[in-house]
């Protein structure tokens, strides 16, 4: 698949995964929705600025993932890298199609796990609050992107994969864009909104989705391109390609 694919294929990830979002994301959104007060307009600034400040943070995890994905395609084996990069990658994405399906939970496990770094972050966050000044909400936002969750892990695992920061910056841009309509959604119609997304059949649907794409993923179809020196795609060897199983 083109890389052009692969980052609308994250963005898809991200929209169809915003159901999750809503519940974890939902309490901050409807406190900036109502910080001017109820009787007043929607405070649009507030919630693109704390959007922005979310996004940016996924990109920074991207990089960060990217840069240590080239790391390990130097250090050991590139084929074999490359290959459990996108193993374990598909492997999240499958997981997490079948938590927000409700059809099973382990990722919980993996999100608890990841609440411990986030309880040392959330003072900080609780501090900017109530958030009056575009400025409060972009740090808000910023802090909040890294807010333990099964769907920000497994894309992340995709820019692993991708072995280039810029692409894997890129990547997780494409993911956060992909939560952005259902957030900003949020903090307009929140309880039609609610409503919907707690729905099993719609869970249901979208968790689906991200199934199939988990299993492309396994199966070779979709995977991030590394833009440097060691094409992922050249190691992964076209069409042929099997994960876990080195080219010869």
């Amino acid at each position: 698949m083109t890389p052009d694919l692969t980052l609308l294929g994250a963005a898809l990830v991200g929209f169809l995964g915003s159901v999750h979002c809503i519940g974890m994301c939902g309490g901050i959104v409807g406190a900036l929705s109502g910080a001017t007060g109820a009787n007043t307009a929607i405070p649009w600034g507030l919630l693109l600025t704390y959007n922005a400040g979310r996004i940016l943070s996924y990109t920074l995890a991207g990089i960060l993932a990217g840069w240590l994905g080239n790391t390990a395609l130097s250090l050991f084996v590139p084929e074999r890298v490359a290959a459990v990069g996108l193993t374990v990658s598909g492997g999240f994405l499958l997981a997490f199609g079948l938590y927000v399906s409700g059809w099973w939970q382990g990722l919980a496990v993996l999100e608890r796990a990841g609440s411990l770094i986030w309880r040392r972050i959330e003072p900080w966050g609780r501090g900017l609050l109530p958030v009056r000044h575009p400025g409060q909400a972009w740090l808000l936002g910023m802090l909040w992107g890294w807010l333990p969750c099964g769907l920000v892990y497994a894309t992340l695992v995709w820019s692993l994969a991708s072995a280039d920061p810029v692409y894997g910056g890129t990547l997780m841009t494409a993911f956060g864009l992909g939560t952005l309509p259902m957030l900003l959604g949020l903090g307009t119609i929140t309880g039609k909104l609610l409503a919907l997304t707690r729905r099993p059949r719609v869970r249901q649907i979208a968790g689906s989705v991200i199934i199939v794409m988990g299993l492309l993923t396994l199966l070779g179809f979709m995977r991030p391109v590394y833009i440097g020196s060691h094409p992922v795609d050249n190691l992964l060897c076209g069409p042929n390609y099997l994960p876990g199983k080195a080219t010869d």
